[in-house]
Protein backbone atom coordinates (compact mmCIF):
# COMPACT_ATOMS: atom_id res chain seq x y z
CA UNK A 1 0.00 0.00 0.00
CA UNK A 2 1.10 3.74 -0.86
CA UNK A 3 1.71 5.82 1.76
CA UNK A 4 0.31 9.36 2.24
CA UNK A 5 2.07 11.97 0.84
CA UNK A 6 4.17 9.95 -1.97
CA UNK A 7 4.52 11.54 -5.31
CA UNK A 8 1.80 9.45 -7.05
CA UNK A 9 -1.39 10.89 -4.97
CA UNK A 10 0.14 14.29 -5.66
CA UNK A 11 0.13 13.77 -9.41
CA UNK A 12 -3.42 11.60 -8.72
CA UNK A 13 -5.39 15.31 -7.14
CA UNK A 14 -4.05 17.88 -9.15
CA UNK A 15 -5.39 17.91 -12.46
CA UNK A 16 -4.73 20.07 -15.31
CA UNK A 17 -6.16 23.37 -16.51
CA UNK A 18 -7.98 21.28 -19.68
CA UNK A 19 -8.98 18.81 -17.34
CA UNK A 20 -11.04 21.31 -14.92
CA UNK A 21 -12.56 23.03 -17.92
CA UNK A 22 -13.51 19.52 -19.47
CA UNK A 23 -15.30 18.86 -15.99
CA UNK A 24 -16.84 22.29 -15.88
CA UNK A 25 -18.10 21.73 -19.48
CA UNK A 26 -19.67 17.98 -18.19
CA UNK A 27 -21.16 19.68 -15.22
CA UNK A 28 -22.83 22.65 -17.33
CA UNK A 29 -24.42 19.80 -19.95
CA UNK A 30 -25.87 17.65 -16.94
CA UNK A 31 -27.50 21.30 -15.43
CA UNK A 32 -28.42 21.86 -18.67
CA UNK A 33 -30.10 18.06 -19.42
CA UNK A 34 -31.68 18.25 -16.15
CA UNK A 35 -33.19 21.90 -16.63
CA UNK A 36 -34.35 21.53 -20.53
CA UNK A 37 -37.71 21.53 -19.72
CA UNK A 38 -38.25 24.33 -17.25
CA UNK A 39 -36.20 26.50 -19.48
CA UNK A 40 -38.52 25.59 -22.45
CA UNK A 41 -41.48 26.00 -20.34
CA UNK A 42 -40.10 29.63 -19.57
CA UNK A 43 -39.24 30.82 -23.02
CA UNK A 44 -42.66 29.18 -24.07
CA UNK A 45 -44.31 31.97 -21.94
CA UNK A 46 -42.00 34.81 -22.26
CA UNK A 47 -42.86 34.22 -26.28
CA UNK A 48 -46.84 33.90 -25.44
CA UNK A 49 -46.54 37.57 -23.17
CA UNK A 50 -44.69 39.26 -26.17
CA UNK A 51 -46.83 38.03 -28.87
CA UNK A 52 -49.79 38.73 -27.02
CA UNK A 53 -48.44 42.45 -26.36
CA UNK A 54 -47.55 42.96 -29.99
CA UNK A 55 -51.09 41.27 -30.97
CA UNK A 56 -52.79 44.06 -28.32
CA UNK A 57 -50.49 47.00 -29.69
CA UNK A 58 -51.30 45.94 -33.59
CA UNK A 59 -55.38 46.06 -32.84
CA UNK A 60 -54.83 49.39 -30.13
CA UNK A 61 -53.34 51.16 -33.06
CA UNK A 62 -55.86 49.91 -35.93
CA UNK A 63 -58.98 50.68 -33.83
CA UNK A 64 -57.61 54.32 -33.31
CA UNK A 65 -56.86 54.78 -36.69
CA UNK A 66 -60.06 53.60 -37.80
CA UNK A 67 -61.95 56.20 -35.24
CA UNK A 68 -59.80 58.91 -36.35
CA UNK A 69 -60.71 58.36 -40.35
CA UNK A 70 -64.75 58.30 -38.77
CA UNK A 71 -63.95 61.78 -36.65
CA UNK A 72 -62.52 62.94 -40.10
CA UNK A 73 -65.53 61.91 -42.18
CA UNK A 74 -67.94 63.19 -39.74
CA UNK A 75 -66.03 66.75 -39.93
CA UNK A 76 -66.05 66.91 -43.72
CA UNK A 77 -70.17 66.62 -43.03
CA UNK A 78 -69.91 69.09 -40.73
CA UNK A 79 -68.10 71.39 -42.65
CA UNK A 80 -70.04 70.77 -45.77
CA UNK A 81 -73.39 71.60 -44.18
CA UNK A 82 -71.65 74.65 -42.68
CA UNK A 83 -70.78 76.31 -45.89
CA UNK A 84 -74.39 75.23 -47.18
CA UNK A 85 -75.54 77.49 -44.80
CA UNK A 86 -79.03 77.06 -42.24
CA UNK A 87 -81.65 74.97 -43.67
CA UNK A 88 -84.75 77.08 -43.55
CA UNK A 89 -88.13 77.03 -45.08
CA UNK A 90 -87.18 79.52 -47.39
CA UNK A 91 -84.04 78.05 -48.98
CA UNK A 92 -84.88 74.53 -49.07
Amino acid sequence: MAERGTPQDSVEHTSSAAEKQLLRRRQELNYWKQNASRLRSRNLLTGLAIGAFVVGMFSYTILSVKQERILDELDNEAKINITRGPRTGANS
